[in-house]
């Protein structure tokens, strides 16, 4: 009897995905659905990228070099200086999306059976992309009493062993919005230096840090080159999700040529993305400013209305654009399925991404979602009146279907 493999049966479920059909639903019913639940920017993608796709000229669609194409590659390399980092071409491969950048990492890096480190929570994601790899992750618990800050070294250090290969971070990250800054990151060098390790760093949303300057690239830590793999993407920092555009870096030369057998074997990159995050090279250095203060100003309404719900407790996030929330519910992926399901506001809904997508360790998050605040303020407002009396109808609801309970058991006693 034909069986589907144990890695497709340990593939996790997107916990950021799972509530599509139910979103569907709601929206078939004509509830409007706010989407708090992904990342997907509401700010328009760049019209110097769209320009540059409409324009291109050229009579085939060909194939291009397998570390994307060179042009693109040296005008990363000036990106990169522009914001301290110093890179050459060679040292850069692009990929289909910051996705393909942490397999293909993954893949290089690490043999089947090993383990990497993870501060939790995390990209729900990355659990995916270690079992695509055949790799076993392993967690530290950072908390929201602390905003999620990394837990300290120590504990981290406790968790290695024979197995461990690497330590994957996001700076900023997501899903919690926390920065850590440069004593963290030092820090994290020097323990892939003292054991031996691979430091992957995901730095998606390099420019959006609210409280300071830009984070400490991995990049940057000192002695470390041939530890550090660095993941880029032009997803979030150009509104341009949909074009599967990232970026695997690293000074490591043995790493970038076991890289490319990898990307040799998927051909190439996609060609029109390319050229649309190529043309994103060319914004002005003040296109930043404009983004960064509007998702300032959607992390502070989003977290003064969250904190003003009676019951729920929502640190502010420094950076990305996500924050993470404790509600007052006993079982997030109930309640979120809830609110899709069985719930409407004003004709609206909200759609949330439940906690425990992001901890690999069994019963974390069941009280807790993450928010996208990627819509525009209007609708973080209208999105935040329909959790504030959703909350208090759950509540209702809950004490209804417990009250149920124990009057059947009653019954059939």
């Amino acid at each position: 009897m034909l069986k589907i493999s144990k890695r497709g049966q340990d593939m996790p479920s997107s916990p950021i995905r799972k509530l599509v059909p139910f979103a569907e639903m709601a929206t078939k019913r004509g509830t409007k659905v706010y989407h708090l639940n992904i990342g997907q920017p509401d700010i328009e993608t760049p019209q110097i990228m769209l320009d540059a796709v409409r324009h291109s000229d050229f009579k085939i669609l060909e194939y291009g070099h397998s570390a994307g194409n060179e042009s693109y590659r040296r005008k990363l390399v000036k990106y990169y200086k522009s914001v301290d980092i110093d890179i050459d071409f060679t040292q850069i491969v692009i990929t289909t999306g910051g996705s393909e950048a942490i397999l293909f990492g993954f893949m290089a890096c690490l043999d089947y059976g090993d383990e990497v480190i993870i501060p939790e929570p995390f990209y729900a994601n990355y659990h995916g992309f270690a079992a695509e790899a055949g790799v076993e992750v392993v967690t530290v618990t950072s908390h929201i009493a602390n905003g999620f800050a990394l837990p300290p070294i120590e504990e981290l250090e406790k968790k290695i062993t024979p197995r461990t290969k690497a330590i994957v971070i996001c700076n900023p990250n997501n899903p919690t919005g926390y920065v850590y800054g440069k004593e963290e990151m030092k820090q994290l060098g020097e323990m892939v230096l003292k054991h031996d390790l691979f430091l992957f760093c995901d730095e998606a949303y390099r420019e959006f840090n609210y409280e300071g300057e830009m984070p400490l690239s991995s990049l940057n830590l000192k002695g470390v080159d041939n530890n550090v793999i660095m993941v880029d993407t032009i997803s979030k920092r150009y509104s341009a999700c949909g074009g599967r555009i990232g970026a695997l870096v690293t000074r490591n030369k043995d790493l970038v040529n076991a890289v490319m057998k990898f990307a040799q074997a998927r051909l190439c990159p996609p060609g029109f993305a390319q050229i649309a995050g190529e043309a994103a090279l060319d914004l002005p250095a003040d296109y930043f400013d404009t983004t960064k203060a509007e998702y300032k100003n959607r992390r502070d309404l989003i977290v003064k209305r969250l904190n003003a719900i009676k019951g729920v407790n929502c640190p502010k996030p420094s950076g990305a654009f996500y924050a993470i929330a404790e509600l007052p519910i006993d079982d997030a992926d109930k309640f979120c399925q809830w609110l899709l399901e069985s719930f409407s506001y004003n004709g609206a809904t909200v759609m949330l991404a439940p906690g425990t997508g992001f901890y690999a360790t069994p019963g974390l998050g069941k009280k807790e979602v993450r928010l996208a605040y990627v819509l525009n303020l209007t609708d973080i407002n209208a999105a935040m009146d329909c959790l504030e009396e959703a909350l208090k109808e759950y509540k209702q609801h809950t004490t209804i279907t417990a009250d149920s309970g124990v009057l059947a058991e009653a019954m059939y006693a």
